[in-house]
Formats: C-alpha cells, sequence, structure tokens
C-alpha cells in the first residue's frame, strides 16, 4: 500500500534534520493540517538571495540580523517581537537569576502573543541569540564563579523555569528549536543555513518555514498553531509509549511460547532443572534477552556496532529480521518448523560480549552485565557453566514475531 504523500514529505525532512528527543510527531502534524510547502522553490530562492555573498558572487550560509531574518523570512511583526529595535524592551518576569552562580539567564527576544488571553499564555517563544558560529553545545569558557554549562542547557532552564516551553537558539549559521515543557524531558531539531541554501537542502527550508512561519504561530486556529502542536506531539508520544510497552509484553509471551515448545522438543530436559529451582528465573532470562535486543536494534540503527558488509548480513538483528521477513513471505505455513534463527542470536550475544574479528570486521568485547553469557545458562542450552552449548530449537516463526513486536508499529519501522 502506497505512504501517504503528506506523511512522505514530513519523514523526509525529519530525516534530513534529525531532531534530538520529541519536538513534533507525525500524526500530530498531520491532525492540525501542518503540510510540507512542495512548491517552495520561489521562497528557497528568495532566501538564498537575501543571504550576504563572498566576492564570487556566492552566498555566504550567514544571518547577522535575526529580527531583520525574522521579518523577512518568516514574516514576524517586529512590533510583537519585544527586544527588536524600535519595540518594547524584554520584560524582567522573563529574566531567571542564578544566585549561586553570579550570573542572570535572559532571552535576547520574545515573541510575544497576538491578543493574550487574560489569564492564558502571554508568550509563543523565548529567542536567544549568540555570537556568531558559538557551539550550542560545548560547555563555555568563562568565569569560573559562573554556571559551566552549554547554551543548551542555560536555555532550557531559561525555558523551563518562566514556564515558556518554546524557544529558538540562534548563532547566524544555525537555528535551533528547542521545546522544553517543564518536568519533562526536552527535544530539539537544529536547523543548519549552510544545508538550506542548497537545492538538496530545500525541504529542509520548507519545513523550517512550515514550523516557524507567522501563520503557523499566529494565523491558524489555536489548535494548529505550534506550541499546540508540539504539545498534542507529547501526548501522541504517551500512546505510542503504550502501545509499545504492550506490544513488548506481547513479545515476551511469544518468546515463552518459543521455550515451552523447545522444552516440549528436548523432552523437557532444557527447563526442567531451572523450573525446580526458581521459575522466575526463566521469566528474568526472556525479559533480558528482549532488553539485549532493543539495545542491539537501537545500536545498529545508530552504526555503533560495525558498519561491515559481513556483520550487516550474517550477524546483525536488522539482516535477520530481513530474511526471517522474507522466508515469511515465501513460506509462512512452515515458519513454526524451521530453525536456525535463535542460533544467530546467540551467536550475536557472544560477539557483543567477547568481541570477534574477521577480515576487515572488528567488534571490541564490551562484557557487561547485560550480555554475561553465564547468566541465563538456559538461554543456550546449558545447566552448568562448563557445559558445551546445546542450541534450544526455538522456531524461526517465534523470532519473526517476536522482532516484529520490536520493529515495527502499526505496520511501519520504529
Amino acid at each position: 500500500m502506497a505512504k501517504d504523500p503528506a506523511v512522505l514529505a514530513h519523514q523526509e525532512w525529519l530525516g534530513y534534520v534529525q531532531p534530538v528527543g520529541l519536538v513534533v510527531s507525525i500524526p500530530a502534524m498531520l491532525d492540525a493540517n501542518v503540510r510540507v510547502n512542495q512548491n517552495i522553490a520561489p521562497d528557497h530562492r528568495r532566501f538564498v538571495e537575501a543571504l550576504p555573498t563572498d566576492k564570487d558572487g556566492e552566498p555566504i550560509p550567514e544571518v547577522p540580523d535575526f529580527p531583520q531574518f525574522a521579518q523577512a523570512m518568516l514574516g514576524w511583526s517586529e512590533s510583537d517581537l519585544y527586544g527588536a529595535p524600535g519595540a518594547t524592551p524584554v520584560p524582567e518576569n522573563l529574566e531567571v537569576p542564578l544566585p549561586d552562580y553570579n550570573e542572570t539567564l535572559r532571552p535576547t527576544y520574545a515573541l510575544r502573543e497576538f491578543e493574550p488571553a487574560e489569564n492564558g499564555r502571554q508568550w509563543i517563544l523565548l529567542v536567544k541569540v549568540l555570537p556568531m558560529g558559538t557551539n550550542f553545545d560545548a560547555v563555555e569558557d568563562g568565569d569560573s564563579g559562573h554556571w559551566q554549562a552549554s547554551p543548551q542547557a542555560k536555555f532550557e532552564r531559561l525555558l523551563r523555569q518562566t514556564q515558556i516551553p518554546m524557544g529558538l537558539l540562534f548563532n547566524g549559521r544555525q537555528i535551533r528549536l528547542v521545546y522544553a515543557p517543564e518536568k519533562e524531558l526536552s527535544g530539539h531539531a537544529t536547523f543548519k543555513f549552510a544545508e538550506m541554501i542548497t537545492v538538496a537542502g530545500r525541504p529542509i527550508f520548507a519545513a523550517f518555514n512550515m514550523l516557524l512561519s507567522a501563520e503557523r504561530l499566529y494565523s491558524v486556529g489555536v489548535r494548529e498553531r505550534l506550541p499546540a502542536v508540539l504539545e498534542n506531539s507529547r501526548k501522541y508520544q504517551n500512546v505510542v509509549s503504550t502501545q509499545l510497552a504492550s506490544q513488548v509484553l506481547e513479545a515476551l509471551y511469544e518468546l515463552l511460547r518459543g521455550f515451552q515448545a523447545a522444552d516440549d522438543q528436548a523432552q523437557g530436559q532444557l527447563l526442567h532443572d531451572v523450573l525446580a529451582k526458581d521459575p522466575d528465573h526463566v521469566y528474568r532470562g526472556l525479559l533480558t534477552t528482549l532488553l539485549r535486543m532493543v539495545f542491539v536494534l537501537y545500536a545498529e540503527d545508530r552504526g555503533l556496532l560495525s558498519t561491515d558488509p559481513v556483520f550487516a548480513n550474517y550477524y546483525s538483528i536488522t539482516g535477520l529480521y530481513e530474511r526471517l521477513r522474507t522466508d515469511d513471505g515465501r513460506y509462512p505455513d512452515t515458519m513454526d518448523q524451521r530453525y536456525g534463527a535463535w542460533a544467530q542470536l546467540l551467536t550475536l550475544f557472544r560477539l557483543v560480549y567477547r568481541g570477534g574479528s574477521h577480515a576487515e570486521l572488528r567488534i571490541p568485547a564490551r562484557e557487561g552485565y547485560l550480555f554475561d553469557l553465564d547468566r541465563y545458562l538456559f538461554l543456550e542450552g546449558r545447566h552448568t557453566a562448563n557445559d558445551e552449548v546445546s542450541i534450544p530449537r526455538v522456531p524461526d516463526g517465534v523470532l519473526f514475531r517476536v522482532l516484529s513486536k520490536l520493529m515495527l508499529l502499526d505496520g511501519e519501522r520504529i
């Protein structure tokens, strides 16, 4: 089934920007009718032409004046941007004094609601402008008596203590949308001008304009404005988390059924001793297996284990899942009479714990408590630490269904 083009457009820019933490979710954007402008070329050209140029006439991805940029490219009114030239100064109640550090956190600008309700939100977002090219995430060098923290950490504290969860960090070369609601984890998405000026970067520019334009902040209905979209994204995340928790529980039960089947094939010898001593040991072992799988999937997704083709094709969980999915398409009726996937999974766990190498493949030994091979001997068909490995006959169908629960949500990859 073909995907909704609106979903694909959001997936494209999110893939380019790679937000850290939760900022906006696709379901929340679709519900608020937040759509990527597919005809962004004229606005993109205007953006590039507004940038300074070098001696050869090439655009320099630097913006020295934030208020002018916000007015020209996003349609903001300078009269609503407190702290801008000719506008009202930023009020003192948006400052956060830190007496222990002899420092006060304050925004450079603050964007006010057009018609704030008497007891409602008065401010849309805060803006902190930093010197050109300042690293948002590096700890600032300065007076030892001041708070030694990154601009990002300081800005998050400012947002939380003023109870204005949305803000922008700006360093002339990048602009970062930060969402830091009180008592919740923060998230941020960074838009780099060097990427946005290229033709390939048009989806990034389109997303930037889509989220921060005056229309999205002021003109649309309250439930479709950016603050509401960011807030609702957290609600969708809670729904997703609950659904994922349910799927993990289902995966645990599926893995338990697989070991019951393997125990039957071993005439009760696989789990007899461990069930007699401590039945909960089986559940802890199977839950640890799921945690190992989640850990490896996360590491593979970020290339933290190995990008070598040998690992990707013959050891990785992602590669294993693709083979099982192919097998399920070809032989759906015999997946529970096929074996081999569990052996590969055990090999991967041993590789992570003890390390290994082959040609260009290098996996360092990580050891650690999670992958300790002797914690749950029954997973390898052992009864004592000195026994030879006797791989349990866990059906491939079981592993396919378990991995599907861990890797798919509503038919889409997590």
